[in-house]
């Protein structure tokens, strides 16, 4: 079998290219080692001790919350007044001061817009130690920011605050009612449950 001319040319530029290549890696692995970063001894990173603050003496605050068993009967309580009073399609919340649910009881068939309502409500009563339907009448931006722009709040009827010592620590919120106080009816209900015994 004759090799051609443009064969012996393949082949030697084939045999150029494995040269080539064995040379650059074999260059690459003699630097390496040498180009690899070294990593610290052990003994030289520092851990940051923790710091401990003392309770109390202006360091820190006691706060009180609802107990997450207070919270489960009063979402179950406010859902179950609703359900009585022919109103199965709510959403019920118990958020802490801060907005952060404690307990949500979604009702048959409420519509998605009941869960922000009910946390928003909910949130909103907690944060201003008042029920919601009288907040509503304290809204007066005339086309200027108003507490009604604050984020996270709602000021329809159904949010109740929940108080220990008469300092607001959570909010009971209901959405979906077709009427707000209706709303506020069940969330009263679901406040009051966590005193029933």
């Amino acid at each position: 079998m004759a090799i051609s001319k443009t064969n012996v040319k393949i082949f030697s530029a084939a045999a150029a290219a494995l040269v080539l290549t064995g040379g650059i890696t074999a260059a690459a692995n003699a630097v390496a080692p040498q180009a690899a970063p070294q990593a610290a001894p052990a003994a030289q990173t520092a851990a940051v001790p923790a710091i401990d603050v003392p309770a109390g003496d202006g360091t820190t605050v006691a706060q009180n919350r609802i107990s997450a068993t207070a919270s489960a009967k009063a979402v179950q309580a406010a859902l179950a007044k609703c359900v009585g009073d022919k109103l199965p399609f709510v959403t019920v919340s118990v958020v802490d001061r801060f907005g952060t649910v404690q307990a949500m009881l979604r009702g048959d068939n409420a519509a998605e817009h009941t869960i922000e309502a009910s946390k928003q409500k909910a949130y909103t009563a907690a944060a201003f130690g008042a029920n919601t339907s009288e907040l509503a009448g304290r809204i007066n931006g005339n086309g200027k920011p108003s507490i009604a722009d604050l984020p996270g709040t709602l000021f329809l009827a159904g949010g109740v605050p929940l108080k220990v010592n008469g300092v607001s620590v959570a909010g009971i919120g209901v959405g979906g009612a077709p009427d707000g106080m209706l709303d506020e009816a069940c969330a009263t209900a679901g406040a009051q449950a966590i005193l029933a015994k």
